[in-house]
């Protein structure tokens, strides 16, 4: 919690006056003490809808030393007339002689919809120029992102909030097309792929990529985007090529998606399995299936993963991966310092989960 810090706020005040709030505030700071600097590493934009502007301040808050150091915070209620304003600039410390204390500076502007069109206009003045900016909104609002784009460099998506997959993936496609996308979905299943590459990491397991025949996918029913995009990972890396995935079966909890993959010399079967009893979004459970008859699975359990491993002569293994699960402030935290760094594998894993989608048909998460 910030224990030192300066706000200043105006009603009905306009972009260049919360500007020249924040130079002001930035000086007294420094005034105070040479120990005050700003941070300077990413601007960070956030569209949210009015009504839940404290829980995402809470999500925020959440984040720890990921913090933007700017924030600036669309805060959007379509009834409201005039741009009212707050500028906080605060450090989590009053600096000892010495020491030197970091200042993180939010802006919260509050707009409505007679602003939608100016949002450009409003936001360009307040981010630090030469700065990586992230762009987000939580709350969908693709019209409001797409008028800010021109700002940032790298855009945080949850591409599990779309209730289209087809929508969910085209969008990320889209932007991708645009600048960086960081997508939370994406995020969750990194101990997932983290566990299954490290499993195939010794010289004798390699030859078993190139053999399996079988992948299940277990998620919750609303991460269907989420267990195409792992599918789409080992696809990728695998070089293998997708068919339109089917629905094999459908109802209120996501149902059942199948699926084939081909290689040079064997086909792959492939399953998206939505589990209901699972209560947070992300994956359920991974199982792995090759022709020697090795098998791998790894399920959510209390404290991590529970991983189990049969290599097809009798011989059975089970562990715990402590501390898989970073929770969703983590994730929220590594989505944001994605946003200085390059996922290399998130590009081609979404093009190929884009090639398994169902042809021709919309399909709810």
């Amino acid at each position: 919690m910030s224990t030192s810090d300066a706000v200043w706020s105006e009603q009905n005040t306009t972009p260049d006056k919360i500007e020249a709030a924040l130079r002001k505030l930035l000086a007294e700071r420094h005034a105070e003490s040479e120990s005050f600097l700003p941070a300077r590493v990413l601007n960070m934009i956030a569209f949210v809808e009015d009504e839940w502007s404290g829980e995402i301040a809470n999500r925020l808050r959440g984040v720890g030393r990921y913090a933007a150091s700017r924030l600036i915070v669309l805060s959007y209620d379509p009834k409201r007339r005039q741009i009212d304003a707050r500028v906080s600039v605060a450090s989590e410390q009053n600096p000892e002689p010495g020491q030197l204390a970091v200042l993180r500076e939010t802006v919260i502007v509050r707009v409505g919809e007679r602003h939608l069109d100016d949002l450009l206009t409003i936001a360009d003045p307040l981010v630090v120029t030469d700065l990586p900016t992230l762009l987000w909104s939580p709350h969908g609002h693709p019209e409001a992102v797409d008028e800010l784009l021109s700002l940032a460099q790298a855009a945080l998506i949850d591409s599990i909030d779309e209730p289209v997959w087809r929508d969910a993936l085209d969008r990320a496609c889209r932007l991708s097309e645009q600048l960086y996308v960081v997508d939370l979905a994406w995020l969750r299943s990194t101990p997932w792929r983290e566990r299954v590459a490290a499993a195939f990491d010794p010289p004798t397991m390699r030859p078993e990529l190139h053999t399996l025949n079988a992948v299940t996918v277990r998620h919750h029913p609303d991460s269907t985007v989420a267990a195409m995009l792992l599918l789409g990972w080992l696809a990728s890396r695998l070089h293998w090529k997708l068919a339109h995935a089917e629905i094999v079966s459908s109802d209120r909890h996501g149902g059942v998606l199948g699926g084939r993959a081909h290689t040079n010399d064997h086909e792959v079967k492939l399953q998206l399995r939505a589990d209901a009893s699972l209560d947070v979004p992300g994956l359920a459970g991974v199982e792995l299936h090759s022709a020697s008859g090795l098998s791998l699975r790894l399920d959510r359990g209390p404290g991590g993963l529970h991983a189990y491993r049969d290599d097809g002569s009798g011989h059975e293994r089970e562990w715990t991966v402590l501390g898989a699960s970073r929770g969703e402030a983590g994730i929220l935290g590594e989505g944001i310092r994605q946003a200085l760094l390059r996922d290399p594998t998130y590009g081609p894993a979404l093009a190929a989960a884009q090639e398994m989608l169902p042809d021709g048909q919309a399909l709810v998460s």
